[in-house]
């Protein structure tokens, strides 16, 4: 949640800090600001909604000087969509202030702390546990904002990722983190600093993650990482994984419909050096050391949320079906609160785009503290899921910056399959069974190709049911979880009701939905429920349901039965969910479309959700 820019150097901070929220606004949309120095002081500027918005409160380029600056675009959390909850906040309103900061994370204890601040004399004009912060930073304050940070963070519990600055140190940035990511791009006598890497690409690719409880203090030229204990410490540079081609919109008119069409290419890059093809092996180097672990392990337990969960729901079926392992998978947000068993031989695989989901990453917490095992599943290299877990599998489908997920849901699949491959050939996958299962794996690529080249035909199918507000999506076995997706990839960006379901639960109680022309879509494809799967369309079609199917290539028993088919190529029944999504995706980024939604960034969502 919420966006976090920060630079110091040579430059002036005002475009580059406008640029870089630009690039991190599908972190959240709410309401943005920005806050300079030079040597004329401090400037605030802040704006309730997009970024676009806030540039012509700036357009004052004398004003807005300075080579000193932090900004931040919102997604509420305390506080309602207000000018006055809108970050920078100050610790107090004189003329520049002590501190100002940009946060984003929740401080769990700021009634306490803005009670006693108030005992002191403090004023606040905001409801944001961020201005809490700021007057404890202030109250802190002595001339050293790199002590304020450390001393008023010390007093404070829950997350937190900030960037602070103070007139009386003009050339001086501190930043901080526990709990939600902040990044730190190293230039040539400049730093920027931001939530994720998309906002620093454009400047340097020399960059490192803060670790939590890190407090940095930055000057031009010089950068200091420590402690909260002001313990001195040496964070590990890295090169950024991708250019910043790959997070422009390069053509298309937005980034879901980039990023669906991308996914050949990310298969391609899943996969890139992981299929030994030639000696009938899976070569995943993250896992290597716990082979035996994995292959003695009694139980996987999957953990994850939103589309996430879905590809947990796909991983259990994989490690059950391929591994013979028994498998299940929970909500992360309900794991922790419920006493979960994790005995001896449990692994606990935690699967996350981000590697920075708050309620994943206290799941994985519970699990490391009960003895189990952790695997990572993530897309962004040095997140903290990625930093925690013992060991992991990077997904490697690229930036997604489109607020619904889509090519890292099919690398979470795709990732999910090789993991069950490979712990089911050290337990009873025979090679020849391996060698089948991989060599359907590399020719995933061209049968995305094939289902994306619908996409004009999907189009034409969405249109003629744009009106409806409400449609079903069933499935089963494998696809069930497919399902669930699909209704949710619709809900989020077209803000359709649909519900997703197993088809065979529908008539115990769903199908009294059924009306006149309703939309009900059915992952449809042969496999070994594909039987009973006709006999639910039946039913739907009896009572006047309008039958979209998703089914497989040639299936002319299928075609005779439906109003709408989109069809996929034939593909072993483990993979068919990365198939099957993807005339999903396309038809939820058509109805959006044609809705008048503004896809990439949907109404009171935000990419990677960092607070509980």
């Amino acid at each position: 949640m919420c966006g976090i820019i920060a630079y110091i150097g040579a430059r002036d901070a005002l475009p580059i800090l406008l640029e870089g929220l630009k690039r991190l606004e599908y972190r959240g949309y709410d309401s943005a600001g920005v806050a300079t120095l030079d040597a004329g002081g401090l400037n605030v500027a802040r704006t309730v909604g997009r970024v676009h918005d806030l540039v012509p409160k700036v357009s004052d380029g004398s004003r807005f000087s300075g080579t000193l600056g932090i900004a931040h675009t919102r997604w509420a959390t305390h506080g309602g969509v207000t000018e006055d909850n809108a970050h920078p906040q100050r610790s107090d309103q004189s003329e520049g202030g002590v501190v100002t900061i940009v946060h984003n994370g929740i401080i769990e204890n700021h009634a306490t702390i803005k009670k006693w601040l108030e005992g002191k004399g403090h004023e606040f004009r905001s409801e944001t546990d961020t201005e809490v912060l700021a007057h404890l930073i202030g109250e802190f304050y002595e001339g050293d904002l790199e002590q304020a940070v450390q001393a008023a963070l010390k007093e404070v519990t829950g997350a937190y990722a900030i960037a602070a600055i103070s007139a009386r140190e003009p050339d001086c940035l501190v930043v901080a983190r526990k709990g939600s990511p902040l990044i730190v791009g190293i230039g040539s006598d400049e730093f920027v600093v931001a939530s994720d890497s998309s906002a620093i690409v454009a400047h340097t690719r020399q960059a490192f993650s803060l670790d939590d409880y890190t407090v940095a203090r930055i000057t031009p030229g010089d950068i200091r990482t420590t402690t909260l204990e002001n313990v001195v410490v040496t964070p590990q540079v890295q090169e950024l994984e991708f250019d910043l081609g790959q997070i422009e919109l390069g053509g298309y008119d937005h980034y879901m419909i980039k990023e669906i069409f991308e996914q050949p290419e990310a298969l391609r890059r899943c996969t890139q050096g992981r299929l030994d093809l030639r000696d009938g092996r899976i070569v995943l180097g993250g896992i290597s050391e716990f082979v035996r672990e994995l292959s003695t392990a009694s139980r996987f337990v999957f953990v994850g949320q939103g589309t996430a969960l879905h590809a947990c729901m796909v991983g259990k079926y994989l490690l059950e079906k391929i591994a013979n392992i028994p498998a299940t998978v929970e909500f992360a947000s309900e794991f922790r609160y419920r006493n979960p068993i994790v005995e001896p031989g449990t692994v606990v695989v935690a699967i996350s785009q981000s590697g920075e989901t708050a309620d994943t990453l206290a799941a994985l917490e519970e699990a490391k503290q009960k003895g189990g095992l952790t695997l990572g599943l993530v897309n962004v290299v040095g997140s903290s899921i990625a930093r925690k877990t013992d060991a992991g599998i990077y997904l490697r489908v690229g930036p997604e910056i489109g607020v619904a997920s889509t090519k890292a849901f099919l690398g979470q699949v795709l990732v999910s399959v090789m993991l069950a491959g490979f712990v089911g050939r050290c337990r009873f996958f025979s090679q020849e069974q391996l060698k089948s299962l991989m060599l359907a794996l590399d020719s995933l690529p061209e049968k995305v190709e094939r289902i994306l080249s619908q996409s004009e035909e999907i189009r034409e199918a969405t249109a003629r049911y744009i009106d409806r507000e409400n449609w079903l999506f069933l499935g089963r076995g494998i696809n069930y979880p497919v399902a669930l997706e699909g209704a949710l990839k619709l809900k989020e960006i077209s803000y359709i009701h649909a519900e997703g379901m197993p088809a065979a639960e529908m008539k115990h109680g769903p199908i009294a939905l059924i009306d006149q022309g309703m939309p009900t879509v059915f992952v449809a494809t042969r496999n070994s429920q594909y039987r009973k799967v006709l006999s639910n369309i039946e039913e739907v079609r009896s009572r006047g349901g309008h039958v979209i199917a998703v089914a497989t290539e040639g299936d002319t028993e299928i075609e005779s039965l439906c109003q709408e088919v989109f069809w996929v190529p034939d593909v072993n029944e483990a993979l068919q969910p990365i198939l099957t999504s993807v005339p999903l995706q396309l038809l939820a980024y058509h109805a959006a479309v044609m809705r008048g939604k503004d896809v990439d960034k949907p109404r009171n969502l935000a990419k990677s959700v960092t607070v509980e």
